[in-house]
């Protein structure tokens, strides 16, 4: 059994040798639950780590949108005691997970736009800054696939499309011509769980495109069983209702490994997903392409740095 735990993951796709990012996220929310503290302050603490990083696809390594210029971030928080708090295209902030636990001081579970950018403000958070070297760098690569008509090659959800028909954007389509989600789940000393997400988008992107990140049962949820955090493209987890598909299985008697994989088996392979999950007898980092990813548990024999 596990007494209390936590597992980071940095994106679908994100280099495995990047887990030192998650490694550093793991091990502060593991110092938090290992003085007894709250799941939903140690799965925070580890998002807004990895937000700051500027390497993962959240905060300050947010991808940009097509026009180049415009970012637009998500967050959700949960925990298995009620609290829940999403953020939805919000923009001028620096770590959109803080803004999804502000949220929850107030009546509301959701906010989103320019209301959440006012609300920022108003609680004293950071302003967002620059975007990170390899948030720049992905927009480069994304201008390549385009003008060598590879888009769909790397990116299934395009097929077919006219990038310049759709184009919403205010800044002309001709003058800009010239992966994913970070999470975390945990389990505390109370027993009880918590999942925080937080993503730039999957690129490329609409103006006000949103993913499964901020969706609940899509790409979190929380109940008294487990805990459970996706990754991938955003609109195919939102049609299999992913992160509850794999929580539903867990509390059928799965265990989390096993569920997980179960979850992601029907996903075409040209599909990127992965799913994190902790229960009370067990955790699991399950993807179809390279992940970084962290995990600290301590059980009733003792304490196991990934696995």
């Amino acid at each position: 059994m596990i007494q209390y735990g936590v597992v980071v993951h940095g994106g679908v796709g994100a280099p495995t040798r990047w887990s030192d990012g998650c490694r550093s996220a793991a091990s502060a929310a593991f110092r938090i639950l290992k003085r007894d503290g709250r799941a939903l302050d140690a799965v925070t603490e580890a998002a807004r780590i990895l937000e700051d990083d500027g390497r993962f696809n959240a905060g300050s390594g947010s991808t940009l949108r097509l026009d180049g210029t415009t970012i637009e971030m998500d967050a959700g928080l949960m925990d298995s005691a009620g609290c829940i708090g999403m953020v939805i295209s919000v923009r001028d902030v620096r770590n959109p997970v803080l803004l999804a636990r502000a949220l929850m001081r107030t009546p509301h579970m959701a906010l989103s736009g320019e209301g959440a950018q006012l609300f920022a403000r108003k609680q004293g958070l950071k302003r967002f800054g620059k975007p990170s070297r390899y948030s720049r760098e992905r927009y480069r690569r994304l201008l390549h696939e385009i003008n060598h008509g590879e888009l769909a090659l790397h990116d299934p959800r395009w097929e077919g499309c006219d990038i310049k028909a759709l184009w919403n954007f205010e800044l002309p389509y001709q003058n800009v011509f010239g992966v994913d989600t970070i999470g975390a789940v945990a389990l505390d000393t109370d027993g009880t769980f918590a999942v925080a997400n937080s993503t730039g988008g999957a690129s490329p992107m609409l103006l006000g495109r949103v993913g499964d990140s901020p969706m609940i049962g899509c790409g979190f949820f929380v109940g008294p069983q487990a805990a459970v955090a996706c990754t991938g493209i955003g609109e195919e987890i939102i049609k299999k209702l992913l992160a509850r598909g794999v929580y539903d299985l867990i509390a059928d008697g799965d265990e989390a490994r096993e569920a997980c994989r179960k979850a992601i088996r029907p996903f075409p392979g040209k599909i990127p997903v992965g799913v994190i999950a902790i229960s009370r007898t067990g955790c699991a980092v399950v993807s179809n392409r390279q992940m970084a990813h962290h995990a600290l548990i301590k059980n009733n024999e003792r304490a196991i740095s990934n696995f």
